[in-house]
């Protein structure tokens, strides 16, 4: 038996997990919020012990990682360190440089720096924690599980925007997509579930939570999804308003009298469900107030709008579907969320039984029996899939 560690860092939390390998059974799992902020809480979960958690002030990326490490040995989860002989980082954007995970060797880690052009915001600190646990744990095999690698040999007709080719020559200007370990973990699991071959299934997966996308697989491979250059894309989201007709764009900076950026910022930060309703982007707060909130109501009725105008556009492009996956936050838990899209899906033969469908966070078939389209609940396990990708390459 091994040990890996499942890395999942972005700019404000440490997300980790640690498996038993090849059995994949989770060891410990741990997060450390608010970084570099007064009160960072350092959290540790255990199967067979009770939640530890200390809050202590400004706890920087490095001391996040010597932390994790430490409590891993002085806890007794671990007798050495170095019986965790591989550790897989979650990267944002891999380019076109990464089709696939990758070992970190010097030159793979100057290309992830190189990549942050296309996530400003990840890719950096993601490759300085690689560098910080190359210096904690030198002897441990480093794995990048890149988010864009699914999507990275999508067919060009679907990846590209029309726009100047020589755009996509120069500038690598195209659709990345993101949430790619997400659904890849999602169709593969699904494919095991029904018990078929993942290369002889239709799929649309739909991973749904303050972050949203939609992705279409076809007999295996990936051939389109929701989110493009960068995750602002698709339908709306939480804050994210999703697509949008780029002259509106720079007309609102005019007459707002701001840059692009803060535009941007906007578009990212105060848009989608939040921005149309003026009360939260948080689904469960909208679905409490629609009663009685017009704008609450609105903007989950637009939610669904738009994952259904993906959906059928991803069932024309599979010619057809065999399943309709749901995962992620509100994936895994919005039932009434699940219901609304079905509904009008109905013309796809995509139904859900209320009954089967009254439950959260499991692994779930949700439609009828005899339904055409089978409409599933499939919980994602990004970390899983990092582990996994890991011991491939080790």
């Amino acid at each position: 038996m091994t040990k890996t560690l499942a890395i999942n860092a972005g700019s404000s939390t440490l997300k980790w997990k640690l498996f038993s390998m090849p059995d994949e059974t989770v060891i410990a799992s741990g997060l450390v919020d608010r970084l570099n902020l007064p009160g960072s809480i350092f959290t540790v979960k255990r199967p067979d012990a009770e939640k530890y958690q200390v809050t202590q002030d400004n706890i920087d990326y490095r001391l996040a990682a010597a932390m994790v490490l430490s409590h891993l040995k002085e806890a007794g989860i671990v007798k050495h360190l170095h019986e965790i002989t591989g550790i897989g980082h979650r990267v944002v954007a891999g380019g076109e440089i990464f089709d696939d995970s990758a070992v970190i060797t010097d030159e793979s880690l100057k290309q992830i720096h190189s990549l942050a052009q296309y996530a400003p915001l990840h890719n950096p600190i993601e490759a300085q924690y690689i560098e910080i646990f190359q210096q904690l744990l030198p002897e441990a095999k480093q794995v990048a599980v890149f988010d864009t690698s699914l999507y990275t040999n999508m067919p060009k007709l679907n990846y590209l925007y029309p726009i100047p080719y020589e755009y996509y020559e120069k500038f690598g200007a195209r659709k990345y997509g993101a949430h790619g370990t997400s659904h890849r973990y999602v169709a593969h699991r699904t494919a095991e579930l029904l018990g078929k071959p993942l290369e002889d299934l239709k799929l649309i997966t739909l991973h749904l939570g303050s972050g949203s996308s939609i992705s279409a697989f076809d007999h295996g491979k990936v051939i389109d999804t929701s989110m493009g250059f960068t995750p602002l894309a698709g339908v709306m989201m939480g804050t994210r308003s999703g697509d949008i007709d780029a002259s509106l764009v720079t007309f609102l900076a005019e007459k707002l009298n701001i840059n692009m950026n803060e535009m941007i910022d906007i578009l990212n930060h105060k848009s989608g469900l939040l921005g149309i309703s003026q009360l939260s982007p948080d689904q469960r707060d909208l679905e409490d107030a629609e009663a009685t909130n017009p704008q609450a109501k609105l903007a989950l009725d637009m939610f669904v709008n738009r994952v259904v105008r993906y959906v059928g556009t991803y069932v024309a492009e599979l010619n057809g579907l065999d399943a309709l996956v749901f995962t992620a936050g509100s994936g895994e838990n919005g039932i009434g969320m699940r219901q609304r899209i079905a509904d009008q899906l109905s013309y796809f033969g995509v139904k859900i039984d209320p009954e089967k469908n009254d439950f959260r966070g499991k692994e779930r078939v949700v439609s009828p029996d005899d339904a055409p389209v089978t409409v599933m609940v499939v919980p994602t396990n990004e970390e899983l899939m990092i582990a996994r990708d890991v011991a491939r390459l080790s």
